[in-house]
């Protein structure tokens, strides 16, 4: 019994680490009259609704975050993915950003992706 305990948690664990965290793969910023708009790319390896990629967002350098975009809903079929937010408002002294993926098992984590702002 015992035995079955720790195979079924094994299971589970190997599971959890197929999927693993999200993973900004790209990101593009473009400046839209005072505000900004972010492209930004994330691959996880979704399996449902009990484990997918869930956000991602825009982190300045003192960790303020300026945007966050929420994803409501698996991407099982369609990996990498692609989404966009607009009206994300950035003070002009920033120059560089974190993009930064989140996934609903394990949190924010993974490849994160510095991208300078186009000035």
């Amino acid at each position: 019994m015992r035995s079955a305990g720790l195979a079924a948690a094994m299971a589970m664990a190997a599971g959890a680490a197929m999927a693993g965290q999200a993973d900004v793969l790209d990101a593009r910023a473009t400046r839209e009259g005072d505000l900004w708009r972010f492209d930004v790319t994330v691959a996880h390896a979704d399996e449902g609704w009990d484990h997918y990629a869930d956000a991602w967002r825009v982190v300045g350098p003192d960790g303020t975050v300026f945007g966050e975009r929420v994803l409501l809903h698996p991407h099982v079929d369609e990996q990498p993915f692609t989404r966009s937010s607009t009206g994300v408002a950035i003070p002009d002294a920033v120059r560089r950003v974190t993009i930064e993926a989140r996934d609903s098992r394990h949190g924010w984590g993974g490849a994160r992706l510095e991208i300078d702002l186009p000035r």
